[in-house]
């Protein structure tokens, strides 16, 4: 019974999150915080930081990803089955009856300007996410020289309009990280071999 009402209780939480995401999973990950950390303390901060590195690492979109892994930390398998679907009801619906009256839809002046509004909602959403979770970031060398050297790359091949694909961000970013835990494991065996 506890668990049918978890499941359910996580079903109607992710629903209420995907009916009124706009933007994209990136823009979702505001609302999950809110909803998952700060309102009903089912993921704690650092918790939420893992998952979202992981959705966003992991191939499919980020939203998706971070429901199957959140439904699945909080109720097993029915529950990462349960808030995947529950991710995806609403923005499949809302798609498919658009998709009925597009041509008609866009003509009007009036969505023309809902959808500019959107837009900067949008962005004010992913920037606030964005500075949310560097202030939650651990801060070490690691954290903040990789911080650095994206933040740099980005501007300066926004700048010159150089393409370069985020999954290398990722990449790079990621072996980074191995790359300081290996060389620290190394320097540990050394010191206890001497």
């Amino acid at each position: 019974m506890g668990r049918r009402k978890q499941c359910m209780q996580l079903f109607f939480t992710m629903l209420k999150i995907g009916l009124f995401t706009f933007g994209g999973g990136h823009a979702m990950i505001a609302l999950l915080e809110n909803e998952l950390v700060s309102r009903k303390n089912w993921l704690d901060k650092d918790e939420f930081l893992d998952i979202v590195a992981i959705a966003e690492s992991t191939p499919g979109p980020i939203a998706i990803n971070a429901a199957t892994y959140i439904g699945y930390k909080l109720a097993h398998f029915w529950g990462s089955v349960l808030a995947t679907a529950a991710v995806c009801i609403p923005s499949f619906v809302i798609i498919y009856i658009i998709s009925l009256f597009l041509d008609a839809f866009l003509t009007y002046t009036l969505v023309d300007y809902a959808f500019r509004g959107i837009q900067v909602c949008v962005v004010y959403l992913i920037f606030s996410v964005g500075l949310k979770m560097l202030k939650d970031m651990k801060k070490t060398a690691l954290t903040i020289t990789v911080f650095l050297c994206v933040l740099v790359c980005l501007v300066t091949f926004s700048v010159l309009s150089v393409d370069f694909s985020t999954i290398f961000y990722i990449l790079i970013a990621g072996s980074a990280g191995v790359l300081v835990y290996l060389v620290k494991r190394v320097q540990g065996k050394r010191g206890t071999d001497e």
